[in-house]
């Protein structure tokens, strides 16, 4: 088992190991007292895996119910949200148990926004069950819904009690999903880590997965230490989702989110290697191992609609948005953009 402490408001570890479901609940008494657990899960991963998370933890002696909630971007509503908060409070949950986020990342970020808000804030655990919660979204305390007029619009910073990630759960993961997953590992690579980059040229995530797993944690942990609220460094780990939370959303989220954030670094990587701030090399990099990986590199929403989306992402300061861009594989900058100039950079990225 490979244990990854992490230090901010609310400090605490990320465990990752084969076999670590069946003991979530010696886990969660470790870190909490509660009497009542609630595990929160999606339509497709109870089916899976609520059974045994529900044993672990009522043979740890908690009371144990649970909340299913529907699967994709459509859970993180304020009318699922609602129906979350109703429940817990019709069984008299109060601020001295623990909801378990089971599944995605989507789950988490209900899960986690609802453990923030109810009763002004209630312990959570995450138990990532996906390769993109597991290398990202189930670390640093980001939590949200969403609204109908952009993603994320609703939420705040809120750390969990711990987060345990068994990847023997990655293994009934849809094919499609793995591949969205995909995208976030190599978005650490291409941000801070050129070694890590070349290393998932050479050998397929499948066949490393704990270590992958491990080395993004370690690499979030470490912005996270830093700057914990995303007012600086923070905003590294955007790289891919400005553009894509465009595509996300002009979609009406029926492209994934991995995939977006795919056609977001494709995107942007084009633009910079055309404006002269990385190479042509370094571009072509990312979009052979993008593809190696199965996923998108471009998109076919017109650059109106993007640019439309675009203008109520959370990422917008004023009249700037902050874009994350490649120098080379390893190395990115944040640079502040005009908003008025978002279409040339979408244009140059493959846009039309």
């Amino acid at each position: 088992m490979t244990v990854v402490p992490v230090r901010a408001s609310r400090s605490y570890e990320v465990l990752i190991g084969e076999g670590l479901l069946d003991e979530l609940g010696t886990r969660v008494r470790a870190v909490s007292r509660a009497r009542t657990a609630v595990v929160i899960a999606g339509e497709n991963v109870f089916p899976l895996y609520g059974e045994r998370a529900e044993a672990s933890l009522e043979a740890a002696g908690f009371r144990v119910l649970h909340h299913v909630v529907p699967t994709g971007e459509q859970a993180k509503s304020l009318a699922v949200y609602g129906e979350l908060l109703h429940d817990l409070s019709e069984n008299r949950l109060t601020r001295s148990d623990v909801l378990i986020a089971l599944g995605g990342g989507v789950t988490g970020d209900l899960t986690g926004f609802a453990a923030a808000t109810y009763q002004r804030g209630i312990g959570f655990v995450q138990v990532p069950t996906t390769l993109l919660a597991a290398v990202d979204s189930s670390v640093g305390g980001k939590t949200a819904v969403n609204l109908d007029t952009g993603k994320n619009q609703v939420g705040c910073f809120y750390q969990p009690l711990l987060v345990l990630c068994d990847p023997e759960t990655l293994k009934t993961l849809p094919e499609e999903e793995y591949r969205c997953g995909s995208a976030e590992v190599i978005k650490y690579g291409v941000l801070g880590n050129a070694a890590f980059f070349e290393q998932l040229r050479q050998k397929p995530i499948s066949e490393q997965v704990e270590q992958v797993i491990r080395t993004c944690v370690e690499m979030k942990r470490d912005v996270v230490a830093e700057d914990e609220f995303d007012r600086g460094r923070r905003q590294l780990l955007n790289l891919g989702h400005s553009f894509g939370h465009a595509v996300e959303a002009c979609s009406g989220f029926t492209v994934l989110h991995g995939q977006a954030v795919a056609i977001g670094m494709a995107m942007i990587t084009r633009a910079a290697a055309a404006k002269g701030i990385c190479s042509a090399e370094t571009c072509d990099a990312l979009l052979d191992i993008l593809r190696a990986y199965g996923l998108p590199t471009q998109t076919d929403y017109p650059l109106e609609a993007l640019l439309r989306a675009v203008y109520t992402d959370k990422k917008l300061d004023g009249e700037t948005m902050h874009l994350i861009v490649p120098e080379a594989i390893g190395r990115c900058r944040i640079m502040p953009v005009p908003i008025g100039e978002i279409g040339e950079w979408m244009k140059l990225g493959g846009a039309r």
